[in-house]
């Protein structure tokens, strides 16, 4: 890290229960050449991966659907939101983590799968970094039912819809998920499934 606006950098621990919450107060070069000390709280909790699971010859893709508890606690009355296949990264490649992922939750063992990028999920208090993929799923490739790892309290509902169901479902507000819709947008703009 080279920043020459950024100095005195200095951080306290405030969690670790299950990821890292710190305090940080740095001192910060103005663009009108002041220096001003700031705080700011950072969560680090690793980078994760997804994937948008697409099936040309059927016109369909694969979405999860589980209950998170944080949109629970801000305006989502049930607390299950529509999602790409998606995990944290286990010290693992992020190409390895989706291959995982997508057997774990969806049950289907991918061949292969294409990173299309990678973006900060959210850089005012994440450090987490999303790398996306596409990948084409079959049906031979179907290996389980999907729905999680029990040992983690996984309980996902797997979700084939045909492609035009879900960017309905985007285009009405049922996927408020960001990753989802970045991914779903991808496909539309690719025409992935025309």
């Amino acid at each position: 890290m080279t920043n020459n606006n950024v100095k005195n950098i200095k951080s306290a621990l405030l969690s670790d229960n299950y990821y890292i919450l710190k305090k940080f107060s740095f001192d910060y070069l103005m663009s009108n050449g002041e220096w001003v000390t700031q705080w700011r709280e950072v969560y680090n909790r690793g980078d994760g991966a997804g994937i948008l699971l697409y099936n040309t010859t059927k016109k369909t893709v694969i979405l999860t659907k589980q209950f998170r508890m944080p949109t629970y606690l801000n305006d989502n009355k049930d607390g299950l939101l529509v999602e790409i296949c998606a995990g944290m990264l286990d010290k693992d490649h992020p190409e390895k983590c989706v291959i995982r992922e997508t057997e774990e939750e969806v049950g289907y063992r991918l061949k292969e799968v294409k990173k299309v990028f990678e973006a900060y999920s959210s850089p005012g208090v994440l450090t987490e970094k999303m790398h996306f993929f596409i990948g084409e799923y079959t049906d031979d490739m179907k290996v389980s039912e999907g729905g999680g790892v029990a040992g983690e309290h996984e309980d996902i509902e797997v979700l084939e819809m045909p492609f035009t169901d879900a960017v309905n479902m985007l285009n009405s507000g049922e996927i408020n998920d960001t990753r989802t819709i970045v991914l779903l947008q991808y496909a539309q703009i690719h025409k992935l499934l025309e």
